[in-house]
């Protein structure tokens, strides 16, 4: 059962706050109203309330230091607040309202109004806090309730879990920034084979450090794998410096602090498929079948697939399904961003720069270095016109992704 929304009204407009109490009381939420502005947030850590809404009363400094005391706080920091204020205090005080506050609402407001602000507020708050502050992809509970929403409706679907091969070696050796890069590298693979192999309402996460995961359909999922496979397994060795990449291994030490050779990062992939009327009704049942999946194929070196695959009176594995990529490491391919590197048109900084944006806005390659400046249209075109050359031409020509 779904827990009762709290919601805080500040107000000292009588009449405003009885009739907002009256809407939000009636629409199923715990209205908690407060006729004048506090200057101690601890009354309002009791109530904890899902988000906050403020009446700035002539939104003098006074009114709006509740504000961002609630901001300041840690405990306080992710509620949403949402402030009344008048039209004709709009324009003078905008520069403080951009100090603790989410949104706004002219006064005075249509509660009907105010309700699609403040839902829409939870649920952001709702997805920042658990979505990874590396990758921005949801992670915790929105993974949980995308999986619960599908279990619900009885549909069916496919549960992949991504996992990097090696990944805390390479972090070891090349340290936790180039780690991040890797990290965010993946998730963007992840994003951009989904979006083009996968179907609209598919949904992507991440579970947290090097582990993803993917929701689509049964008819989808091998189409899905292989093609992150072929994309990660040709964008994923330029993290590496040209030495490793080149030999396919590094040394790195183990847990006991001996020095082992360790094969450069590799993807294991996890399939639970979930027909409608199946035996799998929880989310639990599904991380169960996948701890199996994921246990046989740490035994196996290089980038692979396998789907769940039980007798249907037995409930046991009628044997394995693997799939994997066959050697690629005669693929020419070189990202754009390591020719410009090597042509010396882009700086290691510039490039680092240029692909946290195309990672997390998902703007092309190439967009980005013209848009900071970095590179003109020619140059960019010169690059492209060698990456595209049969020194560097992919083997997929279908799979072109850009590190």
């Amino acid at each position: 059962m779904d827990r009762i929304k709290k919601i805080l009204i500040i107000s000292s407009d009588k009449s405003l706050r009885e009739v907002l109490s009256f809407c939000f009381d009636g629409w199923g939420y715990e209205v908690y109203p407060h006729e004048s502005h506090l200057r101690d947030i601890n009354p309002i850590k009791k109530i904890s309330p899902d988000v906050i809404v403020v009446d700035v009363h002539s939104a003098s400094k006074a009114d709006l230091e509740i504000c961002r005391l609630l901001k300041d706080d840690f405990v306080t920091a992710f509620i949403p607040v949402i402030t009344l204020i008048n039209k004709r205090q709009l324009r003078t005080q905008l520069l403080n309202l951009k100090q603790g506050v989410d949104d706004y609402l002219i006064k005075p407001p249509d509660p009907l109004d105010l309700r699609v602000r403040v839902e829409m507020a939870m649920r952001r708050a709702q997805y920042g806090f658990y979505a990874s502050p590396l990758t921005g992809l949801p992670g915790g509970r929105i993974i949980e309730e995308a999986v619960q929403e599908r279990l619900k409706k009885d549909i069916s679907f496919s549960f992949g879990y991504l996992d990097i091969d090696s990944f805390k070696y390479f972090n070891d050796v090349y340290g936790y920034l180039k780690g991040d890069r890797a990290i965010m590298q993946t998730a963007y693979v992840l994003y951009t084979t989904i979006k083009k192999y996968g179907n609209p309402g598919d949904f992507i996460g991440h579970i947290g450090g090097d582990d993803f995961m993917f929701i689509t359909s049964i008819d989808k999922y091998k189409e899905v794998c292989h093609n992150m496979i072929l994309a990660f397994d040709r964008i994923i060795p330029f993290h590496y410096s040209l030495e490793d990449r080149k030999q396919g291994f590094i040394y790195a030490k183990d847990r006991t602090r001996k020095m082992v050779k360790v094969d450069l990062m590799s993807i294991s992939l996890a399939v639970v498929n979930r027909e409608s009327h199946s035996e799998l009704h929880s989310i639990i049942q599904i991380n169960e079948r996948l701890a199996e999946i994921k246990s046989f194929l740490k035994e196996i070196a290089g980038s692979k697939f396998m789907e769940d695959r039980r007798s249907s009176k037995t409930g046991e594995f009628v044997g394995p399904q693997l799939y994997k990529k066959p050697d690629v490491s005669l693929d020419p391919y070189v990202p754009l961003g390591t020719i410009l590197l090597e042509k010396k048109m882009l700086t290691p900084d510039q490039l680092d720069e240029a692909l946290n944006i195309h990672w997390r806005r998902g703007i092309l390659f190439g967009e980005v270095l013209k848009e900071l400046g970095f590179i003109k249209e020619e140059e960019l075109r010169e690059a492209l016109r060698e990456q595209y050359s049969s020194k560097h031409h992919p083997a997929h020509p279908k799979i072109i992704l850009d590190k």
